[in-house]
């Protein structure tokens, strides 16, 4: 999929302990092609730079690591096991439903081996990005 200058994306870090995260940003360009892969400059929803805090982190990422937002949906219940994201640490991470008290949700995270509770307007649908079409992780199994 190629993206443009202003396209609202997720990049889903492959970096140690971001596996399994995804980062809003924006596009500001494609940069050439190098070794026969696309990469592209973005700017950082949520992260800032090391050197300037007030400025939002800017980085070039392959564009294997990018995808569209995904659609927004409404909240929903969770049931024990259904895949989820959970809003934490200005990203989204993608974990397990592993039980409910109350109006808090438990979710393990299998990348970091922590469970950890959110309310329900912390976390989303786990949806997957293939061949060009979202997809529920409940679809795929």
């Amino acid at each position: 999929m190629e993206f443009v200058k202003g396209d609202k994306v997720e990049v889903c870090s492959k970096e140690d302990g971001f596996l399994g995260s995804y980062f809003a940003a924006t596009v500001l360009s494609k940069t050439p092609d190098r070794f026969g892969s696309s990469y592209y400059k973005v700017k950082y929803k949520n992260l800032v730079s090391e050197d300037d805090e007030s400025k939002r982190l800017i980085e070039v990422i392959s564009a294997e690591e990018l995808r569209p937002m995904p659609p927004k949906s409404l909240p929903v219940v969770f049931c024990r096991q259904d895949k989820v994201d959970a809003f934490d640490k200005d990203g989204w991470w993608v974990g397990e439903v592993t039980g409910r008290k109350r109006d808090l949700y438990s979710v393990y995270f299998a990348t970091t081996g922590e469970e950890l509770e959110y309310p329900l307007y912390y976390l989303r649908r786990h949806l997957e990005w293939v061949d060009g079409d979202w997809v529920s992780s409940a679809t795929r199994q």
